[in-house]
């Protein structure tokens, strides 16, 4: 068998599944007897744990109109309702869309606005 290079080797990991890489990781292990902690991945995961964390807490949501729909003049009359725009300023939004309906809302605001919105037949996001 004829010996492979560190390039082609790494071009057959490439090829690998993680859960085929993982397996292989532990054949190796045990082979050799050593162990391949990798200290990169072990520092990684306290930071995972920390932004899913901060997913966790967010408290804060923009409502996005992505599209009017067919019903623009009633996603204008919800878009007034939900803030202070007057006509001329809600219209230009609504025509604007992808736009910013709201920032920072509490998520049960977020979602009661969204549900308004969809109901007269916007298409919506929350972020």
């Amino acid at each position: 068998m004829a010996k492979l290079s560190t390039d082609e080797l790494l071009e057959q990991f490439k090829e690998l599944t993680l859960i085929e890489l993982s397996e292989f990781v532990k054949a190796f292990e045990e082979t050799f007897e050593v162990t391949a902690a990798a200290p990169v991945a072990a520092a990684a995961a306290p930071a995972a744990a920390a932004a899913a964390e901060e997913v966790e807490e967010k408290t804060d949501f923009d409502v996005v109109l992505e599209a009017a729909g067919s019903s623009k003049i009633q996603v204008i009359k919800v878009v007034r309702s939900l803030t202070s725009l007057g006509l001329g300023e809600a219209k230009a939004l609504v025509d604007g869309a992808p736009a910013t309906v709201l920032e920072g809302a509490k998520k049960e605001d977020a979602e009661k606005a969204k549900a308004d919105l969809e109901e007269v037949g916007a298409t919506v996001t929350v972020k």
